[in-house]
């Protein structure tokens, strides 16, 4: 599990590093959320739910990125559901997550940053000598 935030203009940028490409889309997530609320470990994973998402894997890896994480980001908008923990599949027709996690409790959770979107500005996702790397930036 490896994910750092960096400074990219008025948005936050993710580099995201793993050794396989379902664990780079899994931690994609987890930092998505660290950006949302302050304590990821707040989110308690009572809740499952599964995204499907269908993408070329092997023409359009930084697309199917964007639309998982984005699939993610409208869970949050729409239902306020906070997500904590994820196992992605990756498939020929794109990718099955399971994805953990629960509503939104203004009690426990302290929102850190307002995330709009997710971008193509900078989207990377490529193999590295170590595995995967990612860069997505996030519009806050």
């Amino acid at each position: 599990m490896t994910f750092e935030t960096f400074d990219h203009t008025a948005d936050l940028g993710l580099r995201i590093r793993a050794a396989d490409l379902p664990s780079l889309f899994a931690d994609a997530a987890r930092g998505v959320f660290a950006t949302i609320v302050a304590d990821p470990a707040t989110i308690r994973c009572s809740h499952e739910r599964t995204f499907r998402v269908a993408g070329d894997l092997e023409q359009h890896v930084d697309d199917l990125l964007f639309d998982w994480l984005s699939e993610l980001l409208y869970a949050f908008e729409s239902e306020l559901l906070l997500l904590a923990r994820f196992e992605v599949e990756l498939t020929g027709e794109g990718l099955i997550g399971r994805a953990f996690g629960e509503q939104f409790d203004p009690a426990r959770h302290r929102l850190e940053h307002e995330v709009k979107a997710i971008t193509y500005h900078g989207l990377l996702v490529e193999r590295t000598a170590d595995g995967w790397q990612a860069e997505v930036i996030v519009d806050i």
